[in-house]
């Protein structure tokens, strides 16, 4: 069984999908990064300092108006819209961001099955004779 397990684990989609797994990990970290650091800010400048993380609309009766959105659920049922306008930012970028990758994949896979194999000397040869005697008139 151990035998049995160790051919599963290290076979080459298994471990192909580990290594995705830990850089898909690191890359959203880098994306979350990016959005609630660079992008949003910039978002809010451009519209006028707005803070979209600290957007919601209470739900219930006891939360006060004009709390952060940490506090405002700590008082009651809210609905955080500006958060989910940050995770849906987060997610076209990552989405884009794997766009291109695969795009460029492809066009490097495409690229290398276009390459035309290098015909053997030999087989030259052998054409061009085929190519003169077709061409020579028959007796």
């Amino acid at each position: 069984m151990l035998e049995e397990f160790k051919k599963f684990a290290l076979r080459g989609n298994v471990v192909d999908l580990a290594v995705g797994v830990i850089i898909g990990a690191a890359f959203g970290a880098i994306v979350t990064s990016a959005v609630q650091d660079v992008f949003m800010p910039v978002i809010g400048a451009v519209t006028g300092g707005l803070d979209f993380s600290n957007y919601y609309i209470p739900l219930s009766s006891k939360v006060q108006a004009g709390l952060p959105y940490v506090d405002a659920k700590k008082q009651g049922a809210v609905i955080g819209y500006g958060q989910f306008l940050t995770l849906t930012l987060n997610f076209l970028i990552v989405a884009f961001v794997l766009f291109l990758v695969i795009r460029g994949m492809n066009r490097l896979q495409t690229a290398e099955a276009k390459k035309p194999d290098e015909v053997p000397a030999d087989v030259k040869v052998l054409t061009e004779i085929r190519d003169i005697l077709a061409a020579k008139p028959r007796v």
